[in-house]
């Protein structure tokens, strides 16, 4: 719940300065700075990702497995994560965090198995809220974590992980598919570390994320974005810790038009199903039906006797 009083804060901050200007240039008689000045206070995020696309527009260039994108598709991936971010951060995750309970059981009579969904930074579990009426409606059991103090070690968050996959191991009888976004999925693999956990789970898909680091969080100040750099010390330890068959139960999707996670290679992982998703960017993904497919095809998948959970 942090993540979202932080985020109604800031839209409550954002609609109070936006007024406040408004009105002082309106009184003044300057209506079209009043106008234009309050919208692009509402709309401050549009040049914050302009900017993260001339940046990945470059770092790419770099990088010869990247496919390149083109100045139409890097101009789509901007205007619909503009059109997605205040939906998705200042409704959504603001206002409508326990909008979808966790879903713990499939109908009656059926043995279903289970998704655990597990956002990014600076999210909270409302990020899946689409994600979550779709399997609702399918009848898929689902548990959706919170990773919570939003600033915090990557470490942390494996202990909402376990509870959740713990959860649908008990109420299901069958290791759940674990889908993971941006910083989740760094998360997931903290989870797999720190509880042996890979023969608890049917598969891990991450969208998105900098499973190598990110150019972005070279500035941060805060712990969890610093761990996200380029090879940082505590992305090198994690890897450390890995072995190549652990990489063979991931599905990565990763996309040229990621205005998050540049170059856009360091969310791929070696001996992983890694799948561009072409022209998305870093939210966008999601919204992807080739995405929410992989997930369904390894729900579907036959259970197997080791899967079963006592």
């Amino acid at each position: 719940m942090r993540t979202a009083r932080l985020l109604r804060l800031t839209v409550l901050a954002l609609l109070l300065l936006s007024a406040v200007w408004g009105v002082a240039f309106w009184s003044s008689g300057r209506q079209a700075l009043a106008v234009l000045g309050a919208f692009s206070i509402l709309l401050v995020h549009v040049p914050a990702l302009m900017l993260e696309t001339l940046l990945f527009s470059w770092i790419n260039r770099g990088h010869p497995e990247v496919p390149p994108a083109s100045l139409w598709q890097r101009l789509q991936a901007l205007v619909a994560e503009a059109l997605l971010m205040p939906l998705v951060f200042y409704g959504r995750q603001a206002f409508r965090h326990d909008a979808v309970p966790d879903m713990l059981r499939g109908p009656a009579g059926t043995q279903q198995r289970g998704v655990v969904l597990v956002h990014g930074f600076h999210c909270n579990r409302a990020f899946w809220n689409p994600w979550m009426r779709r399997l609702k409606a399918r009848g898929i059991p689902f548990v959706a974590v919170d990773l919570d103090p939003p600033f915090d070690s990557i470490d942390r968050y494996a202990l909402p992980i376990e509870a959740a996959v713990a959860t649908l191991e008990r109420s299901t009888g069958l290791a759940p598919v674990l889908v993971a976004h941006s910083m989740g999925g760094l998360a997931a693999r903290a989870w797999l570390r720190a509880m042996d956990g890979d023969g608890r789970v049917q598969r891990v898909i991450t969208i998105g994320t900098p499973h190598r680091g990110t150019w972005l969080t070279r500035l941060s100040l805060t712990r969890g974005p610093r761990q996200m750099a380029i090879d940082s010390e505590w992305l090198q330890a994690l890897r450390r810790d890995e072995s190549p068959a652990r990489y063979a139960a991931f599905t990565c999707f990763w996309s040229h038009c990621d205005n998050v996670v540049f170059p856009a290679s360091t969310a791929m992982l070696p001996g992983a199903d890694n799948r561009h998703v072409d022209g998305a960017a870093h939210v966008q993904m999601i919204c992807r039906e080739a995405v929410f497919d992989e997930m369904l095809r390894w729900l579907d998948a036959p259970a197997r006797r080791e899967d079963r959970c006592a």
